[in-house]
């Protein structure tokens, strides 16, 4: 089949989204996508399957008061729209906090979606209640991860495929986007010669053969441009944060590579707040990589100490978890792309998680019986992929002891930037104030207030200890990265997610979904995100794609 009613580029999680639905009303579909079929599910494949959802049962369960009010409050103050073009997204994020207080749970879970019944405390802010960060935990983990999001909709999917209604393209590469009398009426391009490289692993560009499909709809769910760093580079916003890291790491595949932006916009598209960014003060470098500077993401609990490369603890709200944002730019400002932290045994077994399905193998199995083995029955250690990085990871330095911890950070960041008593001096200021429950120290501060929620004492947050009693160790260091992941703005929509070109107008037939339209609207996230918000931007753009009215 060379025709069809709607044509989507990019076989990820909007994609996918927006086709299980243009199935459902009969449409007929081909997804096209420049990786082969064990990369279905695109980069949603391997997060850990967190969504941002508001006053769902999980929250009342544990006690948290949250409202489609208050979670549209913290999103304002989290993006601070200030821009003319930012109209359009800022409807978008209205709609989408309406979509995550009301149907978005309902709804996914009658499609089968199920949730760890304690509910993460991402981005919790650190300044004012005005300004950016999450009030209330709201971050619901998906049982199975990445892949127990995306099983429902492949599943879907699949049902419409075989009664004729979807047909996969794989290692079809669009080149352009047909436009005949300005309205959109198919795709063109190359076909790629099949590679058998693991999911997440580099493919060859290989060219075998051209293609050229034809519908008078056309959805772009082609992703961000994470995965490629001179894109990245390019729209680094120098001014606002600091000069771009000279040495990153990729949270994303190399395929995550921005190409069908530039396709877009010579098809008429227009992209907006190409300048907002989305990426982590806190990754480390795989020890066992999948593709090309491949980096994980420490996903911390709230007491490690940060330091900068010098060994000068951040202020607040550079606290773990706290303002991703805010923290890069302080990075930054001090001259070097890299930071510490510092910690213990007690708080790497409570507080660390690594970010991604395949370093959740207890959650991604959706089995109750390996979450308690890997969290509870471990003893002192934490899980098996953190402590496989504390031990394999380039990154990690142990010790028993400070003057051996301070030998093997200067050995792995090289130039003996950390002095001894200097580093001493702040943890031990650190320390006195654990001996009562009351404190001057932020972080301290931060760390009580943590507990007071039951889901944080019981599984993220330590007690509060002395960091250089040997009782509480080994000593811990680890160096940390910027690490790319998401594009915050993209290509323009309207709520039906068809493309507006450079004048405002709408361009017939082209539509975009994901994290190529801002996750909708060209940036619904404004400058900062509140997290879960990636996968559900995902599902509600997607899926407002394929049920649009506009889509012919």
């Amino acid at each position: 089949m060379d025709t069809a009613d709607v044509i989507i580029v990019g076989a990820g999680l909007a994609g996918l989204a927006a086709a299980a639905e243009l199935g459902d009303r009969g449409k007929r579909v081909i997804i096209v996508d420049q990786e082969g079929p064990q990369n279905l599910g695109g980069q949603a494949f391997w997060s850990l399957g967190g969504l941002f959802m508001v006053d769902t049962p999980e929250q009342r369960r544990l006690g948290i008061h949250d409202s489609r009010e208050l979670a549209m409050r913290d999103w304002m103050g989290s993006a601070q729209f200030d821009r003319p073009e930012d109209a359009l997204p800022r409807k978008w994020a209205e709609a989408y906090v309406d979509f995550a207080a009301g149907e978005m749970r309902p709804w996914l879970h009658k499609m089968g979606l199920r949730w760890f019944p304690v509910v993460g405390w991402a981005e919790r802010g650190g300044s004012f209640a005005d300004g950016h960060g999450n009030s209330v935990p709201r971050f619901h983990i998906t049982w199975g991860t990445g892949p127990g999001v995306l099983e429902h909709f492949v599943r879907r999917c699949r049902a419409h495929e075989a009664s004729g209604l979807i047909t996969f393209r794989f290692r079809h590469q669009v080149d352009r986007i047909e436009m005949e009398n300005g309205a959109a009426k198919g795709v063109s391009g190359t076909v790629l010669a099949e590679d058998p490289a693991v999911q997440g692993a580099k493919t060859n560009r290989d060219p075998v053969g051209d293609f050229t499909l034809r519908a008078p709809s056309v959805v772009v769910s082609s992703g961000g441009i994470g995965g490629n760093f001179e894109m990245v580079r390019k729209v680094w916003p120098e001014q606002r944060l600091g000069p771009a890291p000279k040495e990153m790491v990729a949270g994303v595949p190399a395929h995550v590579d921005g190409r069908m932006i530039a396709i877009s916009e010579a098809a008429g598209g227009h992209v907006i707040n190409g300048d907002r960014m989305w990426h982590y003060t806190e990754g480390v470098k795989n020890w066992d990589p999948i593709w090309p500077a491949h980096g994980i993401r420490i996903l911390p609990g709230p007491s490690s100490m940060w330091f900068d490369a010098e060994g000068n603890r951040f202020a607040p709200p550079a606290l773990p978890g706290f303002d991703s944002m805010t923290t890069l730019r302080m990075i930054l400002e001090t001259g070097y792309d890299y930071s510490w932290f510092v910690l213990t045994q007690k708080v790497i077994k409570k507080e660390f998680a690594l970010s991604g399905s395949e370093q959740n193998p207890d959650f991604t199995s959706a089995k109750w019986m390996e979450v308690i083995r890997q969290r509870i029955l471990s003893g002192k250690n934490a899980t098996g992929p953190v402590e496989a990085f504390k031990e394999r990871g380039e990154d990690f330095v142990v010790a028993n002891d400070l003057p051996t911890l301070v030998r093997g950070m200067n050995q792995v960041a090289g130039g003996g930037l950390i002095d001894e008593a200097k580093l001493r001096a702040q943890i031990e200021a650190r320390d006195a104030q654990v001996d009562n429950p009351f404190t001057k120290d932020a972080q301290m501060a931060a760390i009580l207030a943590a507990r007071n929620y039951k889901g944080d004492k019981l599984i993220r947050t330590a007690k509060p200890h002395k960091f250089l009693d040997p009782d509480n160790g080994p000593l811990i260091a680890v160096r940390l990265h910027v690490l790319t992941r998401k594009t915050l703005g993209g290509l323009q929509t309207d709520l039906d997610s068809r493309m507006i070109d450079a004048n405002g107008r709408v361009v017939p037939g082209l539509f975009a979904a994901g994290e190529v339209a801002g996750f909708g609207g060209g940036g619904y996230h404004g400058y900062n995100a509140l997290e879960g918000t990636f996968l559900g931007g995902c599902i509600f753009s997607g899926r407002n794609a394929g049920r649009s009215k506009a889509v012919s």
